[in-house]
């Protein structure tokens, strides 16, 4: 489409394209990049925000798209403003497989409203909230409350469906609740087996935001355990 990307990845998973140049390391990604995607483990992203601190173009727009809570993604904008680095709170809405460049995505922050404008010409799937950073992100993890809660149990319903010899009983009982859709069934199973290790950080970020309120995070501190299992 025209654009120039950069890259880096400690482990890449995946064949890229050829004409994506793939870095020695993080400050050598952003280098002179007018948008910066970071997507990474919530864990490491305030080490790497301040890794490429110093190496970010002036005016750059900074897409923060880990999965943290609001709390985090405003102490990495208070760290990027001074610089003029304009900061996007960029979540992803749903698995990136099948729709790649049209995974949903949701945008708040100082930078959210030029972002949607850069990337107007583009078929991207972006929804601009407003302003506000930790919007962008409030509502992914409001959304994980369910659906990461929801394959918690089926996971579970599952695995004691088949101790039980009872697999084709139980795949029956969370049809009669998510629909006729067995394809689904797997796909929580398997998303939870593959992603484990994203997905607990993503369900400690909710339990965090939820007491940070003064609200109970006993679901999704469970949900939270039972990805542990797979790792």
């Amino acid at each position: 489409m025209g654009v120039s990307v950069r890259g880096w990845d400690p482990q890449p998973k995946r064949t890229l394209q050829p004409a994506v140049y793939f870095a020695k390391n993080n400050p050598d990604a952003v280098q002179g990049a007018d948008i910066v995607w970071s997507v990474n483990l919530s864990t490491e992203s305030k080490n790497i925000a301040r890794e490429v601190l110093p190496f970010l173009k002036k005016g750059a727009l900074f897409c923060e798209m880990n999965t943290a809570a609001p709390s985090t993604k405003i102490e990495i904008e208070a760290m990027l403003l001074p610089a003029n680095i304009l900061f996007v709170d960029l979540a992803i809405m749903s698995p990136v497989p099948p729709l790649g460049i049209k995974t949903p995505l949701l945008a708040s922050g100082t930078g959210a409203k030029l972002l949607g404008e850069k990337l107007s010409p583009f078929p991207l799937n972006l929804t601009v909230l407003n302003e506000k950073t930790g919007d962008a992100a409030g509502r992914k993890l409001l959304r994980s409350i369910v659906y990461k809660g929801v394959a918690a149990v089926v996971c579970e319903a599952m695995e004691a469906g088949q101790h039980f010899g009872l697999e084709a009983y139980m795949r029956e009982q969370i049809r009669s609740v998510i629909g006729d859709d067995d394809a689904l069934i797997d796909r929580f199973i398997e998303g939870s087996r593959n992603h484990a290790e994203r997905r607990l950080h993503e369900m400690v970020a909710v339990s965090e935001m939820l007491e940070q309120a003064g609200l109970s995070a006993f679901m999704s501190k469970s949900a939270a355990e039972n990805l542990k299992k797979y790792l």
